[in-house]
């Protein structure tokens, strides 16, 4: 079974000269984050992501985590392989340099999250959840907490997680119950469930820190009022020594269809004298706070999407160069070909490039956006900043996911009858894949707050504002003297057209008959998904083209990027007609339908 071997040609490319390296690396404090800087440090990522966390990938799927008293044990490897990329610095890529972390632009991160998720999904969730609970901590924490916490989690030698959702409440987090009961030294005990906690018991490392959704005795009723505590799993003294064990336990870890070496617990806070807890910012503040950490999740989930794609991909396209069988369509003699040759499969094989290529581009951009949101010097560059990542975090998240799903399964279509064997790997994609369209919020989740507090309580503002600069670009592009971009300028620009159709539509109907435009939000997402990511490729195309017309560069990889970006032209930007038509026009027949008819 084939490793996972990082694209970095495509991550460099994307980086470097579709997003630009120099939207980040001209920011304040990042002057030395240079090219040579950047893939030197992609190179070695690279080489822990295939020689350490691949081979892990398909006997952590059979193996597990196991459950016994309490206690979760990990897949064989996957401590040791934890504690090397801990010991490597990689858990500190993000943090604040003030706690051992090194602070790079999250643009520089990006590849190096999808590199630890498409080479081993269930091992990067850990890390993810714990560079949330930094943020959070950074952002809100006292600094006393800071001071006992941070530079432990930093470092990786602790870990964290998020505690949301409880058995009653689901998404629904008005619902939640969790108690928290004031004590005289200023802490709280915690009492309650949480369920589907990732992460929440493990044996990589001695301490797991808790960030936990709450509300304290006396709190207003629904979301107003929920708080956040900080509740470690061992106390932790003043001295930042070890002390007792805190009262929360585990008390199962789920049986999933995928994932399966990532523990789903189940987390008892106060069965005995409560657990010990600490307030984090203000009282009430909670779900606000919880935000921080679940749209970092959110974009970060969406890179999962990309990265389940692309290792989808290269087992596929290593199946069809291996597998004989039958004559391709048009061609000559009777010997039996590899089945890459066959038009089909090209077709399903150049599916799956092409929208991994436009997602990873996508997501890049974004992050570079939420960069320059915190650290561009103009207070008005900030703010537009801000309001694209805040618009489009959902859109990375919703489309990569569903996009992320749909590649998965092409993959095992590419396979034949041998795809849904698990011995060939392609089946565990598929799987693995399932929950990224769940968890840190469905795709209708999403979507709803895409249309609603996006775009329709703004007005379009800023969904406009994007439409208009992709319309700009294209236009630029109608005028090249290359074919292959011509072509894609006027797919792009009829794909363009009805985004902006729809998005007026929204804007017009939001305000009256919200019901309908949440009914055709998800195809909305998709819409916005398929059009930005056409945008993405159409950009790598032009570029592609110069950098051929001036002999730069590796000229089979330019030439395959810009075959890729025609055929997403082609065969992606069409469906933005019928995704369109749905999303304005296809609330009827759901408003219309009675609960005794389904």
């Amino acid at each position: 079974m084939a490793e996972y071997v990082a694209p970095l040609k495509d991550m460099q490319f994307v980086l470097e000269r579709v997003v630009g390296l120099e939207q980040v690396n001209t920011l304040p404090g990042w002057e030395e984050v240079t090219d040579d800087v950047v893939d030197a440090i992609l190179e070695e990522a690279a080489k822990l992501a295939s020689e350490v966390l691949s081979p892990l990938n398909a006997s952590g799927d059979r193996e597990g985590a196991k459950f016994e008293d309490g206690k979760v044990t990990m897949p064989q490897g996957f401590r040791d392989a934890y504690w090397q990329w801990v010991k490597a610095g990689w858990g500190n890529v993000l943090a604040p340099t003030e706690f051992g972390g090194q602070g790079l632009p999250h643009l520089v991160a990006t590849p190096i999250e999808e590199m630890w998720g498409a080479a081993n999904l269930a091992f990067k969730l850990c890390p993810m959840l714990t560079q949330g609970a930094v943020e959070a901590l950074d952002t809100v924490g006292s600094e006393e907490l800071k001071r006992r916490f941070l530079p432990k989690m930093v470092s990786g030698e602790w870990t964290g997680t998020m505690n949301l959702t409880e058995p009653q409440a689901g998404s629904d987090l008005s619902l939640v119950r969790t108690k928290a009961v004031p004590q005289k030294d200023g802490t709280y005990r915690l009492h309650g469930q949480k369920i589907f906690i990732t992460y929440g018991e493990h044996d990589y490392t001695e301490n797991i820190v808790h960030m936990v959704l709450a509300r304290i005795e006396g709190a207003p009723a629904g979301v107003k009022g929920i708080s956040l505590f900080l509740v470690p799993k061992v106390l932790v003294k003043e001295d930042g020594s070890l002390g007792a064990r805190n009262d929360v336990k585990c008390a199962s870890i789920e049986h999933k269809l995928g994932i399966h070496a990532s523990p789903t617990a189940v987390l008892m806070y106060g069965e005995k004298e409560g657990a010990v807890g600490y307030l984090m910012g203000e009282a009430n503040r909670g779900l606000e706070y919880m935000f921080i950490m679940m749209n970092a999740a959110r974009l970060s989930v969406g890179l999962e999407g990309v990265a389940i794609a692309e290792r989808a991909y290269q087992r596929a396209l290593a199946w069809s160069r291996e597998c004989l069988q039958g004559k391709p369509v048009g061609a000559s003699g009777a010997k039996a070909a590899p089945i890459v040759q066959h038009p089909d499969v090209k077709r399903m094989l150049l599916t799956m490039k092409s929208l991994t290529e436009a997602m990873r581009a996508l997501a890049y951009w974004v992050s570079a956006m939420l960069d320059r949101a915190r650290r561009a010097t103009d207070e008005t560059e900030r703010l537009r900043c801000q309001a694209m990542v805040d618009l489009l975090v959902p859109v990375v998240k919703g489309w990569s996911t569903e996009t992320g799903v749909e590649i998965a399964s092409l993959g095992i279509q590419v396979h034949g009858g041998m795809g849904f064997i698990e011995e060939t790997g392609a089946a565990q994609h598929l799987r693995d894949s399932r929950i990224t369209t769940i968890y840190e919020g469905t795709t209708g989740i999403q979507a709803n707050d895409l249309v609603g507090r996006k775009v329709g309580r703004e007005a379009g503002r800023t969904a406009l504002a994007l439409v208009a600069q992709v319309e700009s670009q294209v236009a630029e592009l109608a005028k090249a003297k290359n074919v292959h971009l011509r072509e894609i300028a006027d797919r792009l620009t009829a794909a363009v057209a009805r985004l902006r159709e729809s998005t007026q539509w929204i804007v017009a109907t939001y305000g009256t008959n919200p019901a309908a435009v949440a009914s055709g939000s998800v195809y909305y997402l998709k819409l916005m998904g398929i059009v930005c990511g056409g945008w993405m490729m159409a950009r790598a195309a032009r570029i592609a083209c110069e950098d051929l017309e001036q002999g730069r560069g590796d000229a089979a990889y330019l030439r395959g990027k810009l075959l890729t970006a025609r055929f997403y032209a082609d065969h992606i930007l069409p469906q933005s007609l019928s995704l369109a038509t749905v999303a304005m026009r296809g609330a009827d027949s759901v408003l219309a339908v009675e609960e005794a008819l389904l």
